[in-house]
């Protein structure tokens, strides 16, 4: 019973290392570009709705609906002014300008918040959980892993379904192709960052709940959502959840052998899976 509620509590983890990577997977996905500033801007929308709370009393969840926007907004004022203008054949100058990007995000948070960490009022959700039978999950666990399902599920609906989903895909395989058929990528590329940045600021809102976080958390943050794309396989999404899963497994089993193994469980499961899978589980273009 103690195994089976391990996988569990680490299939629910996943979830939440999914919604650090599915922003990071859609920008890849559609313009090719690595963001290392990824994980800041996580951390910059959880203190977002952190303010939010404070100076309204809302709950996190309304407080998150309202950061939304303002996140969404920023990311395309940042694609469509600062990262389109690097984007080219060489992938350096992108990974400088979102390198310094990080480092300035890093210290303005600790300038305005500093170094304590912080956390959400998750009220009654931080101790609700559910009896199962053979285990016992959280409420707030389950809830987070049934977001990242939710979202995967409507931006694939958005890919595929949608005239602007084929504007990425089209723009995606061949951008001047596209343009010459009245898309303007640039816009395009700016739309994209502002819905990874929708995606975000639902990370945040469980990162914020689930956990402390501080200024210098972004890193960490990048790094787990970097080894689920990447397990799963650039440019899918289902793949990204399903590399979620294995690091949080990971963490969970190794946790549960020795907590000092925790972190470097699932770091031994990324190295493993590129051992045998270079390209990832489910490696696919967004197309």
């Amino acid at each position: 019973m103690i195994w089976i509620d391990t996988l569990v509590q680490g299939v629910l983890l996943g979830g939440l290392y999914a919604l650090f990577a599915v922003g990071l997977s859609i920008v890849f996905g559609i313009m090719r570009l690595v963001n290392l500033a990824h994980g800041d801007l996580i951390v910059v929308a959880a203190y977002l709705i952190l303010v939010l709370v404070s100076l309204t009393g809302l709950s996190p969840f309304v407080a998150a609906l309202l950061a939304a926007p303002a996140m969404a907004g920023a990311g395309w004022l940042l694609q469509r002014h600062v990262l389109n203008r690097t984007l080219g054949t060489d992938i350096l100058p992108p990974l400088l300008v979102t390198f310094g990007l990080s480092i300035a995000l890093q210290n303005a948070l600790l300038e305005g918040f500093s170094a304590d960490s912080q956390r959400l009022p998750a009220g009654p959700l931080a101790t609700a959980s559910l009896d199962l039978g053979a285990v016992t999950v959280g409420v707030l666990p389950l809830l987070t892993f049934a977001s990242a399902i939710a979202v995967i599920l409507a931006l694939n609906w958005l890919f595929y379904r949608t005239e602007l989903g084929r504007a990425f895909r089209a723009t995606s395989d061949d951008a001047v192709t596209a343009s010459l058929m009245g898309i303007r990528p640039a816009t395009i590329f700016a739309t994209a960052t502002a819905i990874a940045m929708l995606v975000v600021t639902v990370a945040a809102l469980y990162l914020g709940m689930r956990s402390n976080f501080d200024p210098n958390i972004g890193p960490a943050r990048l790094i787990y959502a970097f080894e689920a794309v990447i397990i799963g396989g650039l440019g899918s999404l289902w793949g990204t959840l399903a590399g979620g899963i294995i690091i949080g497994v990971a963490q969970t089993v190794g946790a549960a052998i020795n907590p000092e193994w925790q972190i470097l469980a699932g770091h031994v499961a990324f190295l493993v899976v590129l051992l045998f899978r270079p390209r990832g589980l489910f490696p696919r273009a967004v197309d």
